[in-house]
């Protein structure tokens, strides 16, 4: 585990399992319609158990044209998971989203972490949002989620532990190499 201090709040950068960690909130890659997929959000849809899908369906209701926008979060309980709360954020696609990108993935942290102060919920656990099947280089992602982060925390006092739950070894170094250069 490797260990960031950003004011007052921690960060933790680790490789596992996001759908293990002892965090009160998890931050799930979902896609914009909310409805499962591969990668983590398939994980997170299997772990969490049949409620979590019945509950996005409600949540859907609420949307325009029952999509999550690209960059945006919603939050729901986390049903059988260790975690109490999913934060479910889409992230860019990035060969679609070009020059936009990477203002809507850090958008995707800003959102989340917003939703874990209004909660006041204390930790979140976050994997590398769009960098699977959405493509963005892990080495781009890695910085913007990183500072998204950072800025997001802001003056606030939640949530005060921040962990990143990498798939492998070399997504962690991407975020390692990423955190030494702005945090240190």
């Amino acid at each position: 585990m490797h260990r960031y201090a950003l004011g007052e709040a921690s960060l933790e950068l680790c490789c596992g399992d996001i759908t293990e960690a002892d965090t009160v909130a998890i931050a799930n890659a979902a896609n914009a319609m909310l409805m499962g997929g591969g990668g983590v959000d398939g994980a997170i849809h299997r772990a969490a158990g049949p409620e979590l899908a019945k509950a996005l369906i409600e949540l859907k209701r609420d949307l325009p044209g029952g999509v999550l926008e690209t960059g945006g979060a919603v939050i729901t309980p986390g049903f059988l998971l260790p975690a109490k709360w999913v934060i479910h954020c889409v992230g860019p696609i990035f060969e679609r989203e070009g020059d936009s990108a990477a203002k809507l993935l850090a958008r995707c942290y800003a959102k989340a972490l917003e939703l874990c102060r209004r909660r006041e919920l204390e930790s979140i656990a976050f994997p590398s949002i769009s960098t699977g099947v959405y493509g963005y280089p892990v080495n781009l992602a890695a910085p913007v989620a990183l500072e998204a982060v950072r800025r997001g925390l802001g003056d606030g006092a939640f949530p005060r532990r921040i962990r990143f739950v990498l798939f492998d070894d070399a997504t962690l170094e991407a975020y390692r190499t990423a955190a030494d250069a702005l945090f240190r």
